[in-house]
């Protein structure tokens, strides 16, 4: 007889790629998650799963059945929240909204009395995750990507886009005319491939200045932090960086790009009064960071 809990296995397998990520999302042991997908294997008598060195990928099979077991993952998640909500009696359930480190710490905790200030008296958890979490499986209630989330259950917003523009220190640049700077000469300060594909790395290889990267991260604060000591230049979001008392935005004409962040939360709780308070209010902070970046910076003169 199929276990609900296998299939649930499965699915998570599907969506983190790798049996460690999966067993992290499900909260057990790689091994039991291991040995729940073989006994499922041997249950359907399929081969689901091709196990290789550098993760996990679903055979045909598998993502079929995974396709299958989605709506029922998806149920059983709606049968959690609504034993949460029912073990929690009159106490308010916690909104959990996951997000990057920078948006939660500099975009939503600050802007987080404008939330209570609404009239929203429900704790809220703010969750800062680099991994993109599942929804469906209550990771989350609302997340923020910067890669726009994908999901038939999962009702999605783009939010304003975050303007990227170069910032060094006063002391980096010595006195020295940015208007004259070749960046291909310079100390460049930049995401290392964590993310993978992003615009900022993107960028640095259409400019033609990779070979000048003198420090690879996968902190925006180290990079705001080691910009703002002399390290080097960096491409950085404009509102976060230009609040730093140490940088100045470079008036480089480089054509830099923008992030594109999306919101995304679960169909089911979209018409939730207190989550759609707390999903106006994401939007708000958003666009109170654009007005912020748009507003007088420092800026070095050409």
């Amino acid at each position: 007889m199929l276990d609900p809990r296998d299939l649930e296995d499965l699915v998570a397998l599907a969506r983190a790629g790798s049996f460690s990520g999966a067993a992290k999302k499900r909260g057990v042991a790689v091994s039991t998650l291991a040995r729940r997908i073989e006994a499922l294997e041997a249950e359907l008598k399929l081969r689901l799963v091709d196990r290789q060195a550098n993760g996990a990928r679903l055979t045909r099979q598998g993502e079929d059945i995974a396709a299958l077991a989605e709506p029922l993952s998806e149920h059983i998640a709606r049968i959690d929240r609504a034993a949460d909500a029912l073990r929690a009696g009159g106490q308010k359930t916690p909104v959990r909204v996951s997000a990057t480190e920078i948006v939660i710490a500099d975009y939503l905790a600050p802007r987080l009395p404008t939330l209570f200030a609404s009239g929203c008296d429900c704790p809220v958890h703010l969750l800062a995750q680099g991994d993109v979490v599942s929804l469906a499986g209550r990771d989350a209630d609302l997340a923020v990507r910067m890669s726009r989330p994908e999901g038939a259950s999962l009702v999605i917003r783009k939010l304003p886009e975050i303007e990227l523009r170069l910032f060094s220190s006063h002391a980096y640049l010595a006195g020295r005319d940015p208007a004259t700077l070749d960046l291909g000469r310079e100390r460049i300060i930049t995401y290392d491939d964590t993310f993978g594909r992003i615009p900022e790395t993107d960028w640095i290889g259409r400019f033609g200045i990779a070979p000048a990267v003198s420090l690879r991260t996968n902190s925006t604060r180290a990079q705001i932090q080691a910009a703002a000591a002399g390290a080097g230049i960096a491409l950085l979001p404009r509102g976060m960086a230009a609040r730093q008392p140490a940088l100045v935005e470079l008036p480089i004409a480089t054509g830099t790009p923008n992030r594109v962040p999306w919101l995304a939360v679960h169909r089911d709780l979209h018409r939730d009064p207190t989550i759609r308070k707390v999903h106006r209010w994401i939007l708000g902070a958003f666009n109170a960071e654009r007005m912020d970046s748009a507003g007088p910076r420092s800026r070095v003169s050409t």
